[in-house]
């Protein structure tokens, strides 16, 4: 008997390990997407590189990032989580590693803006979401929000520890430990990931249709052409443009303006690098606390109630309208530490606390077999926002001597996005009609 099905046995469900390593993996994931805020000031200092220079990588980074996950999504599918994992992260440690090589700005763009970006957008968010809906029938909300927040404990573990790395032994020495702990991980998911819970006989957790436990056939077809025929069909509807509208600028707001550039902001006004990361942390901490109760919020309150708790669309309103004013807020709060801090704990709850009511809102639209491709075509749209962003507060930085004015868009751009979520899932019609089509 293998240790899986050893485990399948136990009082506690498989899910939750499969959802334990889907997190230990995506935590890896965003440490590294989160380490180029404390590189790019020793890159700059090293190189000479300018910041909008450096930007350019990490845009090209996270637009790969971005156009990778809906591919992954699919990928998944055909080749398996676990393989599919593996292959990944290594890939990904491997490619760490490659930075502390790099003198040229080329290989900056190779090495960190497409292998590291490839590697990162197969262990995405889209993962996440596979994982939650094969394994899950209740909880599942939550469970979006733990894996969504992995994203916040990444930071709130590695920057620090990053930072004081950087600080003490030099940027390559960081590099070096991350992609060792990439590394680690690997054994774990190669010995117990499993696919679906039929594998190992069980049901989802919290299911009780007997169909559930049927093995599903592979499709034979070609996944490039399965994905791409879904955003031709996705195009056409409404619904998917506010979807992807409303997540382009959540990555605009967030990994591509915050996440790369609020450190580098506190070097300018004479803030600590080890203290900026920390200050990062905190967001982290309180965004896993946001996350992990905005998908509690969204889920059901029962498997028997169709009801939830809070309207999805109302929850991504308020995000949205509170995340932009924290953001306007942002370049008056530099003038004192305690201002920054009542920054880090207001945006902190609401960082990436989007993410589990739009996942739950694109499994209504396009129906839960087809939510893992469309979400991933709807987090392609958020990494291309936080490329722009990403690439746009870098430049304005160069040429402006300063980032406040990066910061005030984005929180108008949030402002606005408060309002047209109202409108996502409105054409309950056209939703029904897409989801057959696919």
């Amino acid at each position: 008997m293998s240790l899986p099905s050893y485990l399948a046995r136990r009082s506690l469900h498989y899910g939750w390990i499969v959802a334990g390593l889907t997190f230990l993996s995506l935590l890896i994931a965003a440490g590294i997407r989160a380490t180029p805020s404390v590189f790019m000031v020793p890159l700059e200092k090293e190189f000479g590189w300018s910041r909008a220079t450096i930007s350019f990588a990490i845009s090209m980074n996270l637009v790969l990032y971005g156009l990778i996950g809906p591919f992954a999504a699919t990928v998944y599918e055909q080749l398996g989580i676990r393989r599919t994992m593996v292959f990944a992260l290594a890939f990904l440690g491997i490619g760490v590693s490659l930075t502390t090589l790099m003198s040229q700005v080329w290989q900056l763009v190779l090495v960190w803006g497409i292998v590291v970006g490839c590697g990162t957008g197969t262990i995405a968010l889209v993962l996440g979401a596979i994982v939650a809906n094969r394994w899950f029938v209740e909880r599942r909300g939550l469970v979006i929000g733990v894996l969504t927040a992995s994203t916040a404990t990444g930071q709130l573990i590695f920057l620090p520890l990053l930072a004081s790395i950087v600080e003490r032994f030099g940027w390559r020495n960081a590099a070096l430990t991350i992609a060792g702990v990439t590394f680690l991980i690997i054994p774990l998911i190669a010995l117990l990931m499993r696919e679906r819970p039929s594998q190992i006989g069980l049901r989802p957790f919290g299911e009780t249709n007997e169909t559930s436990l049927e093995v599903r056939s592979q499709s034979q077809v070609n996944p490039i052409v399965t994905t791409l025929n879904a955003l031709r069909i996705g195009m056409r509807e409404p619904d998917f443009w506010l979807l992807a509208g409303s997540f382009f600028i959540c990555g605009a707001s967030t990994n591509g303006l915050i996440g790369t550039h609020l450190i580098p902001a506190c070097i300018d006004y004479g803030i600590p690098e080890v203290k900026a990361a920390g200050l990062l942390a905190v967001m982290g901490m309180f965004d896993f606390v946001g996350t992990t109760a905005s998908g509690w919020l969204s889920d059901k309150l029962s498997t028997a109630c169709a009801s939830r708790r809070w309207n999805n669309r109302y929850l991504l309103c308020w995000y949205y309208g509170l995340r932009g004013l924290s953001l306007i807020f942002l370049p008056f709060s530099f003038a004192s530490f305690h201002g920054l801090s009542i920054f880090a704990i207001f945006y902190g709850l609401d960082w990436i606390a989007t993410v589990p009511p739009t996942v739950r809102l694109t499994t209504e639209v396009f129906g839960k077999e087809k939510a893992g491709v469309m979400f991933g075509w709807i987090v392609a749209a958020h990494q291309i926002g936080a490329a722009t962003a990403t690439l746009t507060a870098g430049t304005m930085r160069t040429v402006l001597g300063t980032y406040m004015q990066a910061f005030i868009l984005s929180g108008v751009l949030c402002i606005l996005a408060a309002l047209f979520v109202l409108r996502i899932g409105q054409n309950p019609i056209a939703g029904k009609r897409q989801t057959a089509s696919i």
